[in-house]
Formats: structure tokens, sequence, C-alpha cells
């Protein structure tokens, strides 16, 4: 049996709670110690956290005997008792954080989009590879089932060119579901653009690659203060295909949380929404798959399990932060095409439209 990795969560919001709650039912993880500046979740009492997504048990009380509790994160980062640094605090403050645990030699996982801008994640890349650290973010999507499923049939080339695809990231709104409700600050934030959006635009990004430009709609104010709460957006690819992305967090909070894609290729479509996954080839054959496992229900599972792995067998994790980095750009570039209303190129410098 594999000694288990040492975890120190920084952040115990949803993300923080719903981390915690795997790695303490995963064989190759122990979780050593937690930092948080709410005195409450310090107890173990998260009573107080919300979700857009179903809070689940997330609200049930943590059992944090027998761990080593912080108010400051850099206090966790410096216990010798740590191997994993697991960062789900608000976006503004990944970058120190990050940047903190790889100058400490430590492995770290850091929830998306794992730098409020594109420059600070930059850092971070660079910074893992100087220090030689595994460094992952919590691209969560990247791992959930059906997208995981979808991508390796585009990919292999089983369904031939993508003619077309759209991609869509409804959630009810977020306005006082987070601490000092920083998701609504857009300076904290990035709003729905950088918080839900970069889901699609990253899987957009691994699916086709940089787009040649970017032409973006968009709204602000909505729930937030002067963020982008709701975006659609065109990603030209220098032919005749047609994809668009849809994101939004301006919804009231009756409206369920949507994630969806429809992909259509030369020889299948494949298509995911609320009524399950499917396969539709062009010769009339429909598939019906149940990527998911029992024991990995959620991209978070899926993920950890995979981060865990890699660290016990010394290996790092499959993910390339320049990737992440090239996502937020794209996110970046989107901001510029709604606050200029015109379309904005991507290119080394990013800085023409037409």
């Amino acid at each position: 049996m594999k000694t288990p990795v040492r975890v120190g969560l920084i952040g115990l919001g949803f993300m923080g709670t719903t981390h915690y709650r795997i790695y303490q039912a995963h064989p190759l993880a122990r979780v050593t110690a937690i930092a948080d500046v709410d005195p409450a979740k310090r107890r173990g009492d998260v009573s107080a956290v919300k979700a857009n997504i179903g809070e689940g048990d997330n609200t049930q009380p943590l059992d944090l005997s027998g761990l080593k509790v912080y108010e400051d994160g850099l206090d966790l980062i410096r216990d010798p008792d740590v191997d994993l640094v697991d960062i789900c605090v608000p976006v503004y403050l990944h970058h120190a954080f990050a940047m903190a645990a790889l100058a400490a030699g430590k492995p770290v996982l850091c929830e998306k989009p794992l730098a409020r801008t594109a420059q600070e994640a930059q850092d971070i890349a660079v910074a893992a590879q100087q220090a030689r650290v595994p460094c992952m973010a919590g691209m969560c999507v990247r791992y959930w089932p059906e997208y995981a499923h979808a991508l390796e049939r585009v990919l292999s080339g089983e369904a031939g060119r993508v003619r077309s695809a759209a991609f869509k990231r409804i959630s009810p709104s977020v306005d006082g579901n987070s601490w000092r409700n920083w998701f609504m600050q857009e300076a904290l934030s990035g709003g729905a653009l950088l918080d839900l959006h970069l889901h699609d635009v990253d899987f957009i990004r691994q699916l086709l690659g940089m787009p040649r430009s970017v032409t973006a709609f968009g709204v602000r104010g909505i729930r937030s203060d002067h963020a982008i709460d709701h975006v659609m957006t065109r990603y030209d690819y220098g032919d005749d295909s047609l994809v668009t992305a849809e994101g939004s967090w301006a919804p009231p909070k009756t409206v369920p949380f949507e994630m969806s894609f429809l992909i259509i290729c030369e020889r299948m479509t494949l298509r995911f929404a609320s009524d399950g996954y499917r396969i539709l080839h062009e010769d009339g054959r429909v598939e019906t798959p149940s990527p998911a496992a029992p024991d990995m229900p959620t991209g978070w599972h899926v993920e950890i399990d995979h981060l865990l792995n890699a660290l016990s067998n010394g290996r790092a994790p499959r993910m390339s932060l320049d990737e992440v980095v090239e996502a937020i750009q794209i996110v970046e570039a989107e901001a510029e095409s709604i606050e200029t209303q015109q379309t904005v190129h991507l290119s080394s410098e990013k800085e023409h439209h037409v």
C-alpha cells in the first residue's frame, strides 16, 4: 500500500469542502491541515457554504479532529507535514498562495481559473517550471466524464472534422454565495466570464486549438458590480466552421444549473444536455455512452484521483499550465471584444482589431 499524500487545504468554501470530502474518501490522500480566515470554518462549521450546482452534503459539519488548523494559508504552506497544497481561496488570492507553495517546493492543485489574469497565470506556470514542481489547475471540465469522452472521439479523428459546435453554461445567480460576496466584484473574480465561461473556452481550446479571432457580446452589472454577467462568443478558426459558447450567472437563483454541448462533425454529432449524453451517427445509429465510473461521478473526483496517482507514482499530472494561460488569454480577448464592440484577433501580441 502506497503512503498517502499529505494534503493541506487552503479555503473551505464550496470547492474547498468538495475537495476535502473527496480526499477523505480516497485511499491515496490524507488531509493533515486546513486553513481558512473564517473562525466558524476552522471549527468545521461549513453551514454557510452555498453552491450553484447542487450543495449535496457540503454544508454538513466537517470533523477536523487531528488536523492542524491555520488562519493563514502561508502558515499551512510552511507546515512540514503537508506534501500537497490545495488552493481553494477566492481567485484574486490564487497567485500569492500558488507562488509561495511553489517557492517552498510543494506540489500545487490550484482551483480554476488558476489566476485572476493571464499574466499572473503565466507567472505561476514559469515558477512551476523553474522549480520543477508539479502544479495543476482545477479545470474540472477537462475531467468531466462526458466532456472527456467527447474530446477523445473528436481528437482521435473518428468523428471527422468539426463543422459546428455550441457550448452553454448557465448558472443561477451566485450573488451572496461567497465570502464577503467576492464573486460579485469584478476586480476580485473576473465575473462570469472568468469564473464560469472559462470552462468552455478551455475545452474549445483543447478541441480546436487557439482561434484566430473572437467576436463577443456581453452585458455587465446584472448581478455584479460591473463584471460581465452574460456572454455569447463566436470563435473564428479561419474555415467554414461555426463555434460558439454562451455563459451566464445572470438568471435568478430559481433557475437550474445547465451545462451542455452540441458538436456536429462530419460522421457523428455529440450531444450532452440535461436529458443525457448521446452520439448520433450519420448512418442513423445512436450511442448512449455512460462514461462516468460509479466511484468517480464528477470531474472533481477524476481530477483529484489523477493528481494523487501521478504524485504517488512520481509523475507530473497531465496538464500544461501554458494551455490554461492561453484559455485565460482568450477570455481576456472576449472581454476586450465586448468593451470595444469589435472582433479581436489573437496573436502573440493580441493587439489589433478589425
